[in-house]
């Protein structure tokens, strides 16, 4: 499994409420596609939004992602860590 971290870029104004109800939209059909959404953050000022998860792949993080109503603008396998 690969380590991912996803760049949600329109998220402007986001709450800490809306944040946990994407994520847990996420959470309710991630095992459909092996897929585990371990942490999302947010900066509502900036609209940017991360989510770290592991997965099959980057599609398979994209295909949840999308079902669950917030497609990814850009995504990245972790390959190195400290």
């Amino acid at each position: 499994m690969g380590q991912f971290m996803d760049v949600h870029t329109n998220m402007p104004g986001v709450t800490a409420e809306a944040l946990l109800e994407a994520h847990r939209a996420d959470l309710a059909i991630q095992e459909e596609e092996s897929v585990d959404f371990q942490k999302a953050w947010a900066d509502p000022e900036s609209g940017h939004v991360f989510c770290l998860s592991e997965g099959p792949s980057k599609e398979a993080i994209q295909r949840i992602h999308e079902r669950a109503g917030h497609p990814y603008d850009q995504i990245h396998e972790i390959t190195v860590t400290a």
